[in-house]
């Protein structure tokens, strides 16, 4: 039996935390966890899911989720081993909880097991079916997929649901520790100056959280991992080993997707000099401009960048300088505008040496401006960029956000995936409700449909408020829990596919293949 509060190394299941399973190799409970992580079938899928778009017909090898995972992965160790050198950071870092290299590594490798296919696109579509088309109040979100695959779809053996990781590693996959809707109480968006994630998007008034980790179904297991750390961190805060987690997929997410769009010649070395350089050059004039003014100012050289600046003051205004904003922008010009784009990429070795080059220095510096804060700002983890190098990864994001992110023919692709996502959840929804067909369901289809009824029965029994969506009925009914259900059912189905495998899904159900075995897809 667990104890009243869970240690770091208790897992969910009966087994005590020492006693190494069969299928483990390692003796040691976190490096048993890393191993499980790393040799899930979740894990394996993100090498066909895409970072931000496919690679196909590009000729290029690009960052797909499963090498940006082993990337954050990379990162989070290198920070981890850095910190714990340190004897004033290890005493810290043992007051607020604890910090173990394969838990970090664990939490890095598996941060991105729930991605869906078509990278955030893919996200925003689910989200918007699950609460539109089957009234899910807590929708669909990738951080708390993951930890929804870690703690009850993923399959380790016969021991049931799940993975059962260590309390510290499933507390490490948390960055947003924290339900859409409810818990814990008071809810952290409720805070006066909310941790990031945790506010309501503008857009979407009364719909909870933008960000969080958990579906009130693994709500549970969510508290019970967080009890280790039990009187160290606040209830809305990251464990040490989530906030270098966190960090270390910024740095990656800033870095390698750069590298990808100047392979494929995306990112244009005059468009983004242009944009720096004519913001440093008329700063002041800028910073003179009124907000209608700057809006005014359109697409401008310089004018999306000053918005940026003036972003970072309202939301991070504990952190934002000017100095150091100006001297991040200087340092992107000399290193990526100057140093890396000015060449166009041409595959040659000297091309591939630049590339290598921007990555390992920028990975370097931002690894070494890590550093550890027992008493951070609610916007912040425990460990966190200083101030210099914060600035220099908001420019890099920037760059990567308004020269791709923003442009019409990425915008066409995602159009065409967000209607291929929409049309398959509704040709399975359609399949489930099917009762002539219910023996013929897809295996995979029936067992997360049967684990979704009941977890929602159990839900409705002891926690029915949990179960109520914004604008809902009060006491959700039998009809409306079933509908819940099966909405769950086919979300958790679809995002467990690979970009290729949902449009070979989709490509069989809609009859536009006449093929009846396809390698793509097992049902």
């Amino acid at each position: 039996m667990q104890d009243a509060q869970p240690t770091r190394t208790s897992r969910r299941s009966d087994r005590s935390a020492y006693r190494k399973a069969p299928a483990d190799l390692a003796a040691s409970p976190f490096r048993a966890d890393r191993d499980r992580v790393s040799s899930s079938a979740f894990f394996a899928r993100l090498g066909g899911v895409t970072q931000v778009v496919s690679p196909s017909g590009s000729g290029l090898l690009l960052h797909n989720r499963l090498t940006h995972s082993l990337k954050v992965a990379q990162v989070a160790r290198a920070i981890a081993e850095r910190l714990l050198a340190d004897p004033d950071d290890l005493a810290r870092l043992d007051r607020l909880g604890g910090c173990d290299l394969d838990v970090v590594e664990a939490a890095g490798l598996g941060h991105d097991l729930g991605h869906p296919p078509f990278g955030h696109l893919g996200e925003g579509v689910l989200d918007r079916l699950a609460r539109q088309r089957f009234a899910l109040p807590d929708g669909f979100e990738g951080n708390a997929q993951t930890y929804r695959v870690v703690t009850r779809i993923d399959v380790r053996g016969t021991d049931g649901d799940g993975l059962d990781l260590t309390a510290a590693v499933r507390a490490a996959l948390l960055k947003y520790p924290w339900t859409r809707l409810a818990r814990p109480q008071p809810h952290p968006r409720d805070l006066p100056v909310p941790p990031r994630g945790a506010s309501e998007p503008p857009e979407a008034p009364g719909t909870g959280s933008a960000k969080f980790s958990c579906y009130t179904t693994e709500l549970d297991d969510m508290l019970q991992a967080r009890a280790a750390f039990r009187g160290r961190l606040e209830d809305w805060q990251q464990t040490v080993e989530a906030s270098i987690m966190d960090t270390a997929d910024d740095i990656a997410y800033a870095i390698h997707d750069l590298e990808d769009f100047h392979r494929v010649g995306v990112l244009q070395h005059t468009s983004v000099s242009h944009e720096l350089t004519e913001w440093l050059g008329h700063a002041v004039e800028f910073a003179g401009f009124s907000d209608g003014e700057l809006a005014g100012a359109g697409l401008r050289p310089g004018s999306s960048l000053e918005r940026l600046r003036r972003r970072l003051h309202a939301k991070d205004g504990w952190i934002a300088d000017d100095e150091a904003f100006v001297s991040a922008v200087k340092k992107v010009v000399a290193n990526l505008v100057t140093k890396l784009l000015e060449v166009p990429f041409d595959r040659s070795q000297h091309a591939e040496q630049a590339v290598a080059a921007f990555s390992g220095e920028w990975t370097r510096r931002l690894v070494e401006g890590v550093r550890v804060e027992e008493r951070p700002t609610t916007r912040s983890g425990h460990v966190a960029l200083a101030v210099e190098q914060w600035h220099e990864v908001q420019v890099l994001k920037f760059v990567h956000r308004r020269f791709v992110l923003q442009r019409p023919d990425l915008a066409l692709h995602q159009r065409g995936q967000d209607r291929l996502l929409s049309k398959l959840v509704e040709a399975l929804d359609n399949w489930l409700i099917d009762r002539s067909e219910a023996a013929r369901l897809p295996h995979r289809l029936r067992d997360l449909f049967d684990q979704a009824r009941a977890e929602f029965a159990l839900l409705r029994r002891d926690d029915p408020e949990l179960l109520r969506a914004p604008g809902g009925p009060a006491e959700p009914d039998g009809e409306h829990v079933e509908r819940m259900a099966r909405g769950r059912a086919v979300i958790d189905f679809v995002a467990s596919l690979t970009d290729g495998q949902a449009a070979a899904l989709l490509e069989a159900l809609s009859g536009r293949t006449t093929q009846l075995w396809n390698d793509t897809f097992v049902l």
